[in-house]
């Protein structure tokens, strides 16, 4: 059961996808691009997938609401 960002860093980490574009919220998209991928492939289950959709989901929202409020 994954609960943060990092662990799901460290699950693409173990199919080998390193992600660090430079932009948090670019990170986090290529992230949730890598986690569809693998769903897609069948190498994770749909629990893991939807639990990992949602903390990136929850984490980009933070961060564009972040963005919005320092404009």
């Amino acid at each position: 059961m994954k609960k943060t960002v990092f662990e799901v860093q460290q699950l693409l980490k173990k199919f080998g996808m390193i992600v660090y574009t430079g932009s948090r919220l670019g990170d986090l998209e290529l992230m949730e691009e890598e986690l569809h991928e693998l769903y897609e492939m069948k190498m994770i289950e749909q629990e893991l997938y939807l639990e990992g959709r949602m903390i990136l989901k929850a984490e980009m929202q933070k961060e564009r609401d972040k963005n919005e409020s320092n404009n």
